[in-house]
């Protein structure tokens, strides 16, 4: 048994892609060789290449988010992929702690380039996956402080943080600390609930609460936030009357059913201007015909599809960070919601700044 980067050389791990090589040869289970092209479409720099499956078997390794390598800090990346497994905010189904696991486990279906946009994220930025936030899975104020602290130096290296999640109260101590770096920071939230409540069960602190908390906290441009895909019964007609009285674009799902979002994304682009903006989205904005796999599934979602054209409506913007929340895998019997969750979180690398286009 051999851990997979190990085994590679420094130099060989940064290059291994179709684009990159003319041929490879597996001389014994410890070596690789490469033969790279001189006309590689890249800068000359050296990233890290997740192995193609053409050469390298999907199934052998450790598991990280699409088979990077891995590394202990934010040192030295442009972006990182990072686990917060912890559901102890859920109101519902439990089992998001395992999210960020099932993701990786996943994610092994990426390649290295998006077919759709010609986007080449990892010839044009440093990626890796740092691995999990230590949570405390007993206590929830202590696991947002470990959070916090986590992610002040994550973005303190000047790394653009890619989450896990992990149940949706994770968002509030993420934005904590990057409204810390960036100040208020705009805000497209994809979600199937407002996450807006004041008090759930005498508590102030969970899944249906961390915007509301942004709020408070002036960690939200408030004229720069949008909420996209809301739907379900509420505790009251208007269930988004203080989204709103905030200043949020609230866009339920009925506008968006039978429609692309692409005219939609061009008006939050818009909206967004040049400021920092956070990118957060729930799976349970997809129907759960589509991402069964999560917590509080509501019936009449938006489509993959159309989450594919939220987030690919992004690029163009300053964003600071994203997250990628509430998948549950025990109530995710084909592994499609965690499939989903993982190349939603590849679309979001793929509209980074500095991300290229071939």
């Amino acid at each position: 048994m051999f851990p997979l980067w190990r085994n590679l050389s420094s130099v060989t791990r940064r290059v291994i892609s179709p684009s990159a090589a003319n041929f490879f040869s597996l001389r014994t289970p410890q070596t690789l060789s490469v033969c790279v092209t001189p006309n590689r479409k890249s800068s000359g720099k050296r990233f890290n290449v997740p192995p193609s499956a053409e050469f390298v078997a999907r199934v052998s390794g450790i598991p990280t988010m699409a088979k990077l390598p891995f590394q202990e800090t934010a040192d030295g990346l442009d972006a990182a992929f990072i686990g917060v497994p912890i559901d102890t905010g859920t109101s519902n189904r439990p089992g998001a702690r395992f999210g960020p696991r099932q993701i990786r486990v996943e994610s092994a279906m990426l390649r290295s380039y998006n077919s759709g946009t010609r986007a080449g994220p990892y010839d044009s930025i440093m990626v890796a996956d740092i691995g999990d936030v230590n949570v405390n899975v007993y206590d929830l104020k202590d696991t947002c402080k470990r959070i916090r602290e986590a992610y002040r130096k994550v973005l303190a290296t000047g790394c653009i943080p890619l989450t896990m999640g992990g149940d949706h109260t994770i968002a509030y101590p993420i934005l904590q600390a990057v409204a810390e770096k960036h100040g208020p920071v705009g805000l497209v939230h994809v979600d199937a609930h407002a996450d807006t409540s004041d008090v759930v069960l005498g508590e102030k602190i969970g899944h249906g609460t961390p915007f509301r908390r942004c709020v408070e906290e002036g960690l939200l441009d408030c004229k720069r936030v949008v909420q996209i895909g809301l739907r379900g019964t509420g505790y009251s007609a208007d269930s988004y009357e203080w989204s709103r009285a905030q200043g949020f674009r609230v866009v339920q799902v009925e506008e968006c059913w039978f429609k692309s979002l692409a005219p939609l994304m061009a008006e939050v682009r818009a909206q967004m201007g040049s400021g920092p903006v956070y990118l957060s989205f729930d799976i349970d904005a997809l129907d759960p015909g589509f991402a069964p796999g999560t917590g509080t599934p509501e019936i009449a979602g938006l489509t993959p599809i159309q989450g594919v054209e939220i987030i690919r409506g992004c690029r163009g913007l300053n964003l600071v960070g994203c997250d990628l929340v509430e998948v549950s895998p025990p109530y995710d019997t084909t592994g499609n919601t965690a499939l989903t969750g993982a190349n939603l979180l590849y679309e979001m690398l793929c509209v980074l700044p500095k991300v290229k286009y071939f």
